[in-house]
C-alpha cells in the first residue's frame, strides 16, 4: 500500500508528467536501488581520474557535506532523499580517489640514472620465466639525496640469483628510470599503476645481487616467504615439469616455472584465468574445506542434530581462506578475492543469504573505498563482471532450480548440473569477454568450450586435491595427492593445446575507445542490477559498445614519446621506422591496431614502398592529400620544413616550418609523451597523452620538473 501510494505521489510529483512509464517500474523496484549506490560510488571515482587538473583537497568532502545537509532538508520528500543519497554516495567516491591520492605520495624518480649501486630491503620478489622482479623499500640509489629518493623502486634480474628471501638487504648495479607513461593516447598507464603501487622508479640489473643481511629471522612476512618457497619446491619435487609448475601457480601463485608456451596456451584458449590465483580459486578452497567438514560433521548424529555445524564448517573455511591468502602471497587480487569469500562466509555465521546481488554490493562498495584505483584496473573489472552475471542470473532464477530439483531423480540432477554447467561458463565469458577485448585487445571465442571441461575438472578434481596435499605436507605425504592432482593440471593443459590450435582460436580487437567500455558497463548493470522487463534496454548500450572498436577511427601516425619509434599507417598496415627499437612500444602499438606483426619502412636508399621512402636523414611519406616527413636528423630539416604538410622530428626543432601546417619534435615529445595523429573527413587531428592525461599526482609537470633541476 505505501509502495502504491509512493508511485501515485511520483507519476503526479517532481517526475510524474508524461514520465509516468519510466517512474512506476523504478519505483516498483525500490528494494534493488541500494545495489545501485556502489555504481554510483564508482561514478565519483572515474570523474576524479577524468579531471585533467588535480582539485583542491576540500572538493570532495564539501561535496559530501553538502549532499548529507541537501538530504536533511529534503527529508520528507522522496525524490530529495534519493537525490541526496545519490549525490553522497557520488561524493564519497570522488572524495575517497582523491585522498588515496594523496596520501600514497609517490616520488617518481626525475631521470634516468645508472648504472648505480642501489641498496635496500626486499619486499617483493616475482619468479618469472626467464628473470626475476625484486622490489626494494627504502633504497639507498648511489649518490641520491633522500628527498629525490623513491619509497620503492623494482629491478628485474636476469642473471645468477642468491638465496634471498622477504626482508634480506641487498645490492645490485642497476640502471634506473621514472615509471613510463602510456605508449599511446589511450593505452595503458603503467604510470598511474606504478604511482598508487608506491613505486617511483623501474630498471634492470647489471651484474650479480649481493645479499648484506638477513631478514629478521621473526619477522611475520619473512616467515610467510620462507614457506611459500618451501612450499612450491617440495611441489615442484612431487611434479616436475609444467604440470608441478602450474600445481604451483595455483597452490603458491608462482608461475615461474610456467614456460612461455604454456602461458601463451593457455591465454589463446581463454583459461588463463585459472593460472592467476582469484575469486575462483579463493571460493574453490573454501567451498573444499566447507563442505568437506561438514559432511564429516553430519555423519556424527549427535553433533548434526545439536550444534551449529554449519557455522562450525564455514569458520573453518574462512580460516582456510585466510591461509592461502598468506600462502598465495597476499597480492591486491589475492586479498580482494578473500574480501568476497570472507562475506559470504560471514553471512552463513550471521545466518543471512550467503550469495546475493546485496553481498556483491557491499563487496564492491568495500574495495572501492579501501583502494579506489583498482577499479581502472582488468582484476577489479573482470571478476566483478563475471560474480555479477552469475549471481543475477541464479538469484533471478532460484525459484525455478529449486523446484526443477525438488524430487529429482540421479539422472535429472546430472542433467541439471550439466545445464548449470554450460549456462555457468557462458554467462563468465560473456561477462568478461568485454573488458578482455578492451584491455587485452584480444578474445577467446572458445573460451566458453574450454571452460566447460577445465573449470569442472579444476573445481572438483585439481583443486580438492591441492587443499589434500597442503594439509599432508607437514606430514611428508603430500606426493598422495599431488599425483592425482597432477593428472587432472595435464587434463587443463590437453584442453588449452586443443582449443588453442583450433581456427580462429584468437580474435584480435582494435582498441576500444573508453566510451565503448562506459556503454558496455552500464549496460551490462542495467540488464544485471533490475529484475523486470525495462532490464532488456541494456543490450542497447552493450550492443553499440561492442561494435565501436570497429567503428572507431584508427591513428595515421603514431610517435613514441622518447623519439626511439615511428609508425605510419599504409595499405599494409602500420610501418614502422625500426624493425627492432623499442620493442615493448612497438608491440603495445600492434596489439591496439590489432596487427599481426610488425612491418618495417623501406631501408635507407632502397626505394619506395608503399609510397614511403627513406634516407639516412629520415622518411617521406603520405596519408590521404597530406605529405608527412620522419625527421631522424637535424640536417633534414631546411628541405622537409618547406614541402612536408606534416613534420614529425626525432629531435629538437629551433627553426619555423612554412610548409607544414603541424610540427612536432622532441621537445613536443619530451612535454606530452606519445602523440597520435588522426584524420578524419579531411581534417588533421593531433592527440598526446599528456593532453590526454592532464598534470596529476602521477602524471607530473616536465617543465615544473626542469625548472627543479635548474635550481
Amino acid at each position: 500500500m505505501l509502495q502504491e501510494t509512493a508511485i501515485e505521489r511520483a507519476e503526479s510529483g517532481i517526475f510524474g508528467t508524461g514520465f509516468g512509464w519510466l517512474v512506476s517500474p523504478f519505483l516498483a523496484e525500490r528494494e534493488r536501488w541500494m545495489l545501485w549506490l556502489p555504481v554510483v560510488l564508482g561514478g565519483g571515482i572515474g570523474c576524479y581520474f577524468l579531471l585533467k587538473a588535480e582539485p583542491p583537497l576540500w572538493i570532495g568532502w564539501a561535496g559530501l557535506c553538502g549532499a548529507f545537509l541537501l538530504g536533511l532538508l529534503l527529508y520528507r520528500s522522496l525524490n530529495g532523499r534519493l537525490l541526496a543519497l545519490l549525490l553522497c554516495a557520488f561524493a564519497l567516491g570522488f572524495a575517497a580517489a582523491q585522498y588515496r591520492s594523496q596520501t600514497v605520495g609517490t616520488l617518481f624518480l626525475e631521470r634516468q640514472i645508472g648504472p648505480v649501486s642501489v641498496e635496500g630491503q626486499l619486499v617483493r620478489i616475482e619468479q618469472r620465466p626467464g628473470d626475476v622482479r625484486l622490489t626494494l623499500e627504502h633504497p639507498r640509489i648511489g649518490r641520491l639525496p633522500d628527498e629525490h629518493t623513491p619509497r620503492r623502486v623494482r629491478a628485474v634480474v636476469r642473471g645468477d640469483m642468491p638465496d634471498v628471501s622477504h626482508g634480506d638487504l641487498v645490492r645490485l648495479r642497476a640502471v634506473l628510470r621514472p615509471p613510463p607513461g602510456p605508449s599511446a593516447p589511450g593505452g595503458f598507464d603503467f604510470q598511474r599503476h606504478a604511482y598508487f603501487e608506491g613505486i617511483g622508479g623501474v630498471g634492470y640489473a647489471v651484474g650479480d645481487v649481493t645479499r648484506l643481511a638477513e631478514g629478521a629471522p621473526s619477522g611475520f612476512w619473512v616467515g610467510i616467504d620462507r614457506l611459500r618457497r618451501t612450499v612450491t619446491a617440495r611441489i615442484r619435487t612431487a611434479l616436475p615439469g609444467e604440470t608441478g609448475a602450474m600445481a604451483a601457480a595455483l597452490l603458491t601463485g608462482d608461475r615461474s616455472g610456467l614456460p612461455e608456451r604454456a602461458l601463451d596456451t593457455m591465454r589463446d584458449s581463454g583459461l588463463a584465468h585459472l593460472l592467476a590465483i582469484s575469486g575462483l580459486h579463493m571460493g574453490l578452497v573454501a567451498g573444499t574445506v566447507f563442505f568437506v567438514l561438514r559432511l564429516l560433521l553430519a555423519c556424527h548424529s549427535g553433533l548434526a542434530l545439536n550444534q551449529p555445524i554449519k557455522k562450525w564448517a564455514a569458520l573453518a573455511a574462512l580460516a582456510a581462506s585466510f591461509v592461502y591468502l598468506l600462502l598465495a602471497g597476499a597480492t591486491v587480487p589475492t586479498q580482494r578475492a578473500f574480501l568476497m569469500t570472507g562475506l559470504v562466509l560471514v553471512a552463513v555465521l550471521i545466518d543471512r543469504v550467503a550469495i546475493s546481488l546485496r553481498l556483491v554490493a557491499w563487496a564492491a562498495a568495500a574495495i572501492l573505498l579501501l583502494a579506489p584505483e583498482v577499479m581502472l584496473g582488468p582484476s577489479f573489472q573482470m571478476s566483478f563482471a563475471a560474480v555479477l552475471m552469475l549471481v543475477a542470473f541464479y538469484e533471478a532464477n532460484r525459484e525455478r532450480f529449486a523446484a526443477l530439483r525438488a524430487g529429482a531423480g540421479p539422472l535429472r540432477l546430472g542433467l541439471l548440473y550439466l545445464v548449470g554447467l554450460c549456462a555457468t561458463s557462458v554467462l563468465a565469458t560473456a561477462g568478461t569477454l568485454p573488458f578482455a577485448a578492451y584491455h587485452f585487445n584480444q578474445v577467446a571465442l572458445y573460451g566458453v568450450l574450454a571452460n566447460m571441461a577445465a573449470v569442472p575438472l579444476t573445481a572438483f578434481w585439481i583443486m580438492p586435491w591441492g587443499v589434500l596435499a597442503l594439509l599432508l605436507m607437514p606430514l611428508g605425504l603430500e606426493g598422495l595427492a599431488l599425483v592425482p592432482m597432477g593428472l587432472g593440471i595435464e587434463g587443463v593443459l590437453a584442453v588449452g593445446a586443443w582449443i588453442s590450435t583450433l581456427p580462429g582460436a584468437v580474435l584480435a580487437v582494435p582498441a576500444m575507445p573508453a566510451a565503448g567500455l562506459l556503454a558496455i558497463s552500464l549496460g551490462g548493470l542495467w540488464l544485471a542490477l533490475w529484475r523486470r522487463s525495462w532490464r532488456f534496454a541494456g543490450l542497447a548500450p552493450v550492443a553499440l559498445g561492442l561494435a565501436l572498436p570497429w567503428f572507431t577511427t584508427q591513428p595515421v601516425l603514431l610517435v613514441d614519446g622518447e623519439a626511439k619509434l615511428v609508425a605510419l599507417r599504409t595499405v599494409q598496415g602500420l610501418a614502422f621506422s625500426s624493425a627492432r627499437a623499442a620493442s615493448f612500444t612497438a608491440d603495445a602499438w600492434l596489439q591496439r591496431t590489432a596487427q599481426p606483426r610488425r612491418i618495417a619502412m623501406p631501408r635507407a636508399g632502397s626505394g619506395g614502398r608503399d609510397g614511403i621512402a627513406c634516407d639516412a636523414l629520415g622518411c617521406i611519406g603520405g596519408v590521404g592529400a597530406f605529405k608527412i616527413a620522419i625527421i631522424r636528423d637535424a640536417q633534414a630539416l631546411p628541405e622537409d620544413c618547406t614541402s612536408a604538410d606534416i613534420v614529425v622530428a626525432l629531435v629538437p626543432v629551433r627553426r619555423r616550418c612554412p610548409s607544414a601546417r603541424l610540427v612536432v619534435d622532441r621537445f613536443d615529445l619530451w612535454r606530452n609523451g606519445a602523440h597520435a595523429l588522426y584524420l578524419e573527413a579531411g581534417t588533421i587531428r593531433l592527440d598526446s597523452v599528456g593532453r590526454d592525461r592532464g598534470i596529476r599526482p602521477w602524471a607530473p609537470d616536465p617543465a615544473a620538473r626542469r625548472n627543479r633541476e635548474a635550481q
